[in-house]
Parts: C-alpha cells; sequence; structure tokens
C-alpha cells in the first residue's frame, strides 16, 4: 500500500494541531503556513476530516478547526481512512476457499495481498495522533523504519 498526498496531508493537518493544543480554533491559512501545505487542498482535507468527525469547525472571527478528540483517541489509521478509504493492499476480490483455485495460485496471492493490507492497518492503529506529537517534540522514539 502506498500512502496517498492527501493521508501524509492530512496527517500533517492534525499533527499541527495535536502540536499547538491551546483550544482554539486554527485558520487553514494558519494550518498551511505551519506545515507548507497548500491551503486550497488543505481546505478539501480538512472538510473530509470534518466530515469524518476527526476535527469540528468554528466560522467567523477567531474560527478555525480544532481537534473533535483527544490526539490519544486518534489513530493514524483514523486519519488515512477517512481521506483515502479503507486501507488495503489493493482491490483485487476475495480469494477462493478450500483449495478450490482454478486461476494458477491467483488465491495463494490473493490472501497474501489480504495479508499484507491487514498488517498495514494493524502497524497505523498502533500509532496515534498523541504518540506522533511526542515523537515530533523529540519526546519519545521514533518507530523503526526497518532496512530493506
Amino acid at each position: 500500500m502506498r500512502v496517498s498526498t492527501r493521508g501524509d496531508y492530512a496527517a500533517r493537518a492534525l499533527l499541527s494541531l495535536a502540536l499547538h493544543t491551546e483550544g482554539t480554533p486554527t485558520s487553514v491559512r494558519e494550518i498551511a503556513e505551519r506545515t507548507a501545505l497548500p491551503q486550497p487542498y488543505l481546505e478539501q482535507i480538512l472538510l473530509a476530516l470534518k466530515g469524518a468527525g476527526i476535527v469540528r469547525s468554528k466560522r467567523g472571527v477567531g474560527g478555525g478547526y480544532v481537534l473533535a478528540h483527544r490526539p490519544d483517541q486518534i489513530r493514524l489509521s483514523d486519519i488515512v481512512r477517512a481521506v483515502d478509504g479503507p486501507i488495503t493492499a489493493g482491490d483485487f476480490g476475495e480469494p477462493h476457499t478450500d483449495g478450490a483455485c482454478d486461476h494458477e495460485g491467483q488465491c495463494v496471492l490473493l490472501t497474501i495481498w489480504g495479508a499484507a493490507g491487514s498488517q498495514m492497518r494493524t502497524f497505523l492503529d498502533s500509532f496515534t495522533l498523541a504518540q506522533i506529537a511526542s515523537m515530533a517534540r523529540g519526546d519519545a522514539a521514533w518507530p523503526d523504519a526497518g532496512a530493506d
């Protein structure tokens, strides 16, 4: 699976909100300036996050966005899913069961792709916005990127 630009930008925007938790709304312009993200695209992403219930917005003077939940209740997988849809390794369908595969082992590969998506979901589920903010502040160790 490849995390899309939308997924990355959504995580970066929410991380900015988590790092600046004054409790007052933050404007899209301010988030865009802090994160160096394009404001028009960021507006679309924040609307998707609002629709998913991850952020709330306030209109008017002093308006902007705030997290709808505490950072320790927002998982990285929630953020990616909100803007990219289900976390999968591909859209390949379901494998046949009970060895009833009639396409030269295709069912084995379908099972492997399904397992890869499951591993990715589990990995992204393991990080909350609070943990990521703690890593960004230097208060916690970064995850091991692994060497391949």
